[in-house]
Protein backbone atom coordinates (compact mmCIF):
# COMPACT_ATOMS: atom_id res chain seq x y z
CA UNK A 1 0.00 0.00 0.00
CA UNK A 2 2.57 2.42 1.07
CA UNK A 3 4.77 1.57 -2.14
CA UNK A 4 1.86 2.21 -4.49
CA UNK A 5 0.86 5.33 -2.91
CA UNK A 6 4.46 6.38 -3.27
CA UNK A 7 4.82 5.67 -6.70
CA UNK A 8 1.38 7.22 -7.87
CA UNK A 9 2.98 10.25 -5.84
CA UNK A 10 6.30 10.36 -7.52
CA UNK A 11 3.74 10.10 -10.98
CA UNK A 12 2.07 13.12 -9.87
CA UNK A 13 4.78 15.12 -9.56
CA UNK A 14 6.74 13.99 -12.33
CA UNK A 15 7.50 17.34 -13.90
CA UNK A 16 9.80 18.25 -10.69
CA UNK A 17 12.27 15.34 -12.45
CA UNK A 18 13.41 17.51 -14.98
CA UNK A 19 14.13 20.28 -12.91
CA UNK A 20 16.01 18.29 -10.71
CA UNK A 21 17.70 17.21 -13.82
CA UNK A 22 18.70 21.10 -15.04
CA UNK A 23 19.99 21.82 -11.35
CA UNK A 24 22.35 18.55 -10.60
CA UNK A 25 23.45 19.09 -14.29
CA UNK A 26 24.49 22.79 -13.34
CA UNK A 27 25.79 21.71 -9.55
CA UNK A 28 27.67 18.82 -11.39
CA UNK A 29 29.49 20.74 -14.38
CA UNK A 30 30.37 23.24 -11.35
CA UNK A 31 31.82 20.54 -8.70
CA UNK A 32 33.25 18.59 -11.61
CA UNK A 33 35.09 21.22 -13.25
CA UNK A 34 36.52 22.12 -9.53
CA UNK A 35 37.43 18.85 -8.82
CA UNK A 36 39.03 18.46 -11.93
CA UNK A 37 41.34 21.18 -11.77
CA UNK A 38 42.06 20.19 -7.89
CA UNK A 39 43.31 16.73 -8.92
CA UNK A 40 45.44 18.31 -11.63
CA UNK A 41 47.00 20.83 -9.72
CA UNK A 42 47.93 18.33 -6.95
CA UNK A 43 48.08 14.68 -8.70
CA UNK A 44 49.02 15.43 -12.21
CA UNK A 45 52.66 13.48 -11.55
CA UNK A 46 50.95 10.77 -9.67
CA UNK A 47 48.37 10.25 -12.12
CA UNK A 48 50.29 10.10 -15.27
CA UNK A 49 53.14 7.77 -13.40
CA UNK A 50 53.59 4.12 -14.29
CA UNK A 51 52.28 2.60 -10.75
CA UNK A 52 48.66 4.31 -11.46
CA UNK A 53 48.77 3.12 -15.21
CA UNK A 54 49.59 -0.68 -13.80
CA UNK A 55 46.72 -0.32 -11.50
CA UNK A 56 43.92 0.83 -13.56
CA UNK A 57 45.23 -2.25 -16.25
CA UNK A 58 44.60 -4.34 -13.94
CA UNK A 59 40.98 -3.27 -12.59
CA UNK A 60 40.56 -3.05 -15.89
CA UNK A 61 41.65 -7.30 -16.56
CA UNK A 62 39.87 -8.02 -13.08
CA UNK A 63 36.31 -6.55 -15.34
CA UNK A 64 36.97 -8.34 -18.53
CA UNK A 65 37.80 -11.92 -16.31
CA UNK A 66 34.78 -11.06 -14.46
CA UNK A 67 32.55 -10.40 -17.42
CA UNK A 68 34.02 -13.25 -19.42
CA UNK A 69 34.66 -15.80 -16.85
CA UNK A 70 38.00 -16.36 -16.64
CA UNK A 71 38.76 -18.15 -13.27
CA UNK A 72 42.47 -18.79 -13.63
CA UNK A 73 42.73 -14.88 -14.51
CA UNK A 74 41.06 -14.25 -11.44
CA UNK A 75 42.53 -16.40 -9.21
CA UNK A 76 45.98 -14.91 -9.62
CA UNK A 77 44.65 -11.56 -9.81
CA UNK A 78 44.77 -11.02 -6.12
CA UNK A 79 48.44 -11.45 -5.81
CA UNK A 80 49.31 -8.87 -8.70
CA UNK A 81 47.02 -6.55 -7.40
CA UNK A 82 48.48 -6.12 -3.90
CA UNK A 83 52.01 -5.86 -5.29
CA UNK A 84 50.55 -2.85 -7.79
CA UNK A 85 48.29 -1.37 -4.88
CA UNK A 86 51.88 -1.70 -2.81
CA UNK A 87 54.42 0.24 -5.11
CA UNK A 88 51.65 2.82 -5.58
CA UNK A 89 51.17 3.43 -1.80
CA UNK A 90 54.89 4.01 -2.07
CA UNK A 91 54.64 6.44 -4.44
CA UNK A 92 51.95 8.03 -2.19
CA UNK A 93 54.07 8.08 0.64
CA UNK A 94 56.50 10.23 -1.15
CA UNK A 95 53.99 12.30 -2.13
CA UNK A 96 51.57 12.80 1.10
CA UNK A 97 51.79 16.48 1.27
CA UNK A 98 50.21 16.79 -2.11
CA UNK A 99 47.84 13.82 -1.61
CA UNK A 100 46.45 15.48 1.38
CA UNK A 101 45.40 18.56 -0.26
CA UNK A 102 43.80 17.19 -3.22
CA UNK A 103 42.01 14.99 -0.96
CA UNK A 104 40.50 17.85 1.43
CA UNK A 105 40.13 19.83 -1.36
CA UNK A 106 37.61 17.12 -2.93
CA UNK A 107 35.97 16.07 -0.05
CA UNK A 108 35.07 20.10 0.76
CA UNK A 109 33.77 19.95 -3.35
CA UNK A 110 31.57 16.90 -2.54
CA UNK A 111 30.14 17.99 0.36
CA UNK A 112 30.01 21.69 -0.67
CA UNK A 113 27.82 19.90 -3.67
CA UNK A 114 25.71 17.31 -1.55
CA UNK A 115 24.98 20.75 0.48
CA UNK A 116 23.91 22.41 -2.84
CA UNK A 117 21.90 19.16 -4.19
CA UNK A 118 20.24 18.78 -0.79
CA UNK A 119 18.93 22.20 -1.01
CA UNK A 120 16.80 21.11 -4.21
CA UNK A 121 15.88 18.31 -3.05
CA UNK A 122 14.14 19.84 0.17
CA UNK A 123 12.64 22.04 -2.18
CA UNK A 124 10.73 18.81 -4.14
CA UNK A 125 10.20 17.58 -0.90
CA UNK A 126 7.83 20.85 -0.09
CA UNK A 127 6.36 20.80 -3.11
CA UNK A 128 5.17 16.74 -3.04
CA UNK A 129 3.88 17.76 0.60
CA UNK A 130 1.80 20.42 -0.50
CA UNK A 131 0.24 18.28 -3.62
CA UNK A 132 -0.35 15.35 -0.69
CA UNK A 133 -2.05 18.03 1.56
CA UNK A 134 -3.68 20.49 -0.12
CA UNK A 135 -3.48 19.17 -3.39
CA UNK A 136 -2.00 21.83 -4.74
CA UNK A 137 0.89 22.72 -7.16
CA UNK A 138 4.02 24.84 -5.65
CA UNK A 139 6.47 26.30 -8.10
CA UNK A 140 10.09 24.55 -7.49
CA UNK A 141 11.30 28.21 -7.88
CA UNK A 142 8.90 29.08 -4.73
CA UNK A 143 9.79 26.42 -2.28
CA UNK A 144 13.47 26.45 -2.73
CA UNK A 145 13.91 30.32 -1.89
CA UNK A 146 11.40 29.84 0.82
CA UNK A 147 12.62 27.17 2.66
CA UNK A 148 16.44 27.96 2.16
CA UNK A 149 16.94 28.93 5.67
CA UNK A 150 15.18 25.74 7.13
CA UNK A 151 16.42 23.63 4.57
CA UNK A 152 20.05 25.03 4.83
CA UNK A 153 20.18 24.17 9.06
CA UNK A 154 18.69 20.91 7.82
CA UNK A 155 21.91 20.13 5.63
CA UNK A 156 24.06 21.36 8.11
CA UNK A 157 24.29 18.47 10.05
CA UNK A 158 22.42 15.51 7.25
CA UNK A 159 25.62 16.26 5.32
CA UNK A 160 28.44 15.58 7.84
CA UNK A 161 26.34 12.76 8.59
CA UNK A 162 25.23 11.18 5.53
CA UNK A 163 29.06 12.01 4.64
CA UNK A 164 30.09 9.38 8.13
CA UNK A 165 27.58 6.83 6.99
CA UNK A 166 28.59 6.75 3.78
CA UNK A 167 32.64 6.14 4.54
CA UNK A 168 31.53 3.33 7.05
CA UNK A 169 29.70 1.64 4.49
CA UNK A 170 33.06 1.96 1.86
CA UNK A 171 34.84 0.74 4.32
CA UNK A 172 32.27 -2.31 5.43
CA UNK A 173 31.76 -3.26 1.25
CA UNK A 174 35.68 -3.29 0.89
CA UNK A 175 36.26 -5.61 3.82
CA UNK A 176 33.57 -7.89 2.40
CA UNK A 177 34.59 -7.56 -1.48
CA UNK A 178 38.24 -8.31 -1.16
CA UNK A 179 38.73 -9.74 2.89
CA UNK A 180 35.74 -12.18 2.92
CA UNK A 181 36.71 -14.91 0.46
CA UNK A 182 40.06 -15.25 1.44
CA UNK A 183 38.15 -16.97 4.43
CA UNK A 184 36.27 -19.21 2.32
CA UNK A 185 37.97 -22.83 1.29
CA UNK A 186 37.46 -22.04 -2.52
CA UNK A 187 38.84 -19.38 -4.99
CA UNK A 188 37.38 -18.83 -8.29
CA UNK A 189 34.62 -17.46 -10.24
CA UNK A 190 31.76 -18.67 -7.36
CA UNK A 191 33.82 -16.90 -4.47
CA UNK A 192 34.35 -13.77 -6.60
CA UNK A 193 30.48 -13.52 -7.62
CA UNK A 194 29.82 -14.54 -3.99
CA UNK A 195 31.96 -11.79 -2.63
CA UNK A 196 29.98 -9.30 -5.53
CA UNK A 197 26.49 -10.53 -4.42
CA UNK A 198 27.62 -9.64 -0.50
CA UNK A 199 28.88 -6.52 -1.64
CA UNK A 200 25.59 -5.63 -3.55
CA UNK A 201 23.22 -6.95 -0.40
CA UNK A 202 25.39 -4.67 2.35
CA UNK A 203 25.24 -1.63 -0.17
CA UNK A 204 21.42 -1.90 -0.49
CA UNK A 205 20.74 -2.65 3.43
CA UNK A 206 23.26 0.24 4.49
CA UNK A 207 20.96 2.79 2.39
CA UNK A 208 17.95 0.90 3.30
CA UNK A 209 18.95 1.85 6.96
CA UNK A 210 20.09 5.32 6.94
CA UNK A 211 16.47 5.83 4.94
CA UNK A 212 14.71 3.91 7.51
CA UNK A 213 16.45 6.18 10.65
CA UNK A 214 16.22 9.49 8.86
CA UNK A 215 12.47 8.91 7.30
CA UNK A 216 10.36 10.67 9.14
CA UNK A 217 13.08 13.78 9.60
CA UNK A 218 12.90 15.82 6.73
CA UNK A 219 8.66 15.22 6.36
CA UNK A 220 8.91 16.41 10.05
CA UNK A 221 10.19 19.61 9.33
CA UNK A 222 7.96 20.16 6.30
CA UNK A 223 4.93 18.86 7.01
CA UNK A 224 4.59 20.53 11.00
CA UNK A 225 7.16 22.76 10.95
CA UNK A 226 9.42 20.74 13.49
CA UNK A 227 13.17 22.20 14.33
CA UNK A 228 16.13 20.71 12.62
CA UNK A 229 16.61 19.10 16.26
CA UNK A 230 13.32 18.07 16.80
CA UNK A 231 12.99 16.20 13.57
CA UNK A 232 15.71 14.63 14.07
CA UNK A 233 15.40 13.09 17.29
CA UNK A 234 11.77 12.27 16.04
CA UNK A 235 12.99 10.80 13.30
CA UNK A 236 15.88 8.54 14.82
CA UNK A 237 13.66 7.71 18.58
CA UNK A 238 10.86 6.77 16.21
CA UNK A 239 10.24 2.91 16.98
CA UNK A 240 7.00 2.57 15.20
CA UNK A 241 6.57 0.36 12.56
CA UNK A 242 10.30 0.28 12.26
CA UNK A 243 10.17 -2.96 10.32
CA UNK A 244 7.81 -2.74 8.14
CA UNK A 245 9.77 0.80 6.78
CA UNK A 246 12.81 -0.76 6.73
CA UNK A 247 11.09 -3.53 4.33
CA UNK A 248 9.68 -0.90 2.15
CA UNK A 249 13.15 1.15 1.61
CA UNK A 250 15.00 -1.96 1.39
CA UNK A 251 13.02 -3.26 -1.58
CA UNK A 252 12.88 0.17 -2.74
CA UNK A 253 16.62 0.18 -2.72
CA UNK A 254 16.63 -3.12 -5.10
CA UNK A 255 13.85 -1.29 -7.50
CA UNK A 256 15.63 1.80 -7.58
CA UNK A 257 19.49 -0.43 -8.93
CA UNK A 258 17.35 -2.66 -11.46
CA UNK A 259 15.61 0.26 -12.86
CA UNK A 260 18.73 2.59 -13.27
CA UNK A 261 20.63 -0.73 -14.42
CA UNK A 262 18.35 -1.99 -16.88
CA UNK A 263 17.55 1.40 -18.30
CA UNK A 264 21.33 2.78 -18.46
CA UNK A 265 22.31 -0.41 -20.25
CA UNK A 266 19.51 -0.70 -22.81
CA UNK A 267 19.39 3.09 -23.38
CA UNK A 268 23.36 3.63 -23.28
CA UNK A 269 22.61 5.69 -20.59
CA UNK A 270 20.68 8.01 -21.58
CA UNK A 271 17.40 7.11 -19.60
CA UNK A 272 19.92 7.44 -16.66
CA UNK A 273 18.65 11.41 -16.99
CA UNK A 274 15.27 11.09 -16.68
CA UNK A 275 15.57 7.44 -13.67
CA UNK A 276 17.97 9.10 -11.56
CA UNK A 277 16.03 12.14 -10.65
CA UNK A 278 12.43 10.05 -10.73
CA UNK A 279 14.70 8.03 -7.96
CA UNK A 280 15.41 10.46 -5.20
CA UNK A 281 11.61 11.86 -5.84
CA UNK A 282 10.47 8.70 -5.25
CA UNK A 283 12.33 8.38 -2.13
CA UNK A 284 10.86 11.56 -0.90
CA UNK A 285 7.67 10.40 -1.78
CA UNK A 286 8.31 7.46 0.22
CA UNK A 287 9.81 9.19 3.27
CA UNK A 288 6.33 11.31 3.37
CA UNK A 289 4.04 8.42 2.62
CA UNK A 290 5.65 6.70 5.85
CA UNK A 291 5.55 9.83 8.00
CA UNK A 292 1.36 10.68 7.01
CA UNK A 293 1.40 7.31 8.11
CA UNK A 294 2.80 7.07 11.17
CA UNK A 295 0.90 10.25 12.97
CA UNK A 296 -2.81 8.80 11.09
CA UNK A 297 -3.21 11.41 8.45
CA UNK A 298 -5.17 11.24 5.09
CA UNK A 299 -3.44 12.43 2.09
CA UNK A 300 -4.16 12.82 -1.43
CA UNK A 301 -2.85 10.40 -4.21
CA UNK A 302 -5.14 12.22 -7.05
CA UNK A 303 -7.66 14.97 -7.34
CA UNK A 304 -10.70 12.54 -6.49
CA UNK A 305 -8.73 10.00 -4.17
CA UNK A 306 -7.41 10.68 -0.41
CA UNK A 307 -5.93 7.48 1.32
CA UNK A 308 -4.29 7.14 4.82
CA UNK A 309 -5.88 7.15 8.51
CA UNK A 310 -5.06 4.61 10.85
CA UNK A 311 -5.96 1.74 8.96
CA UNK A 312 -4.26 3.30 5.55
CA UNK A 313 -7.79 2.58 3.69
CA UNK A 314 -8.96 4.85 0.76
CA UNK A 315 -11.55 7.56 0.80
CA UNK A 316 -13.37 9.23 -2.62
CA UNK A 317 -13.20 12.59 -2.51
CA UNK A 318 -16.94 14.28 -3.27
Amino acid sequence: MRFRNAFHITIDNFQNVFKLLLYYFVTGLLFGSLIYVILKLSLSSILESAEMTTVKELIGEFFRALTSGDTERLHTFKEEFEVAVKELVLLFGSNSGKIAGAIVGVCVMYILMRFLNGLALFAVGNTVNDRMSTYSRTSFSSAYFKNIGQASLYQLIYVPLCFLFDALMILACWFLFFYVPSLLPGQGFLTVLFALALTVTAIACFDALKMTLISSWMPAMISDRKSVGAGMKYSFTCKKDFGRRFAAFLVSVYLIMVVNLVFGLFTFGSALLITVPMSFIFLLSMQLVNYYNLNSRKFFITYQKIVGGENESDYLTK
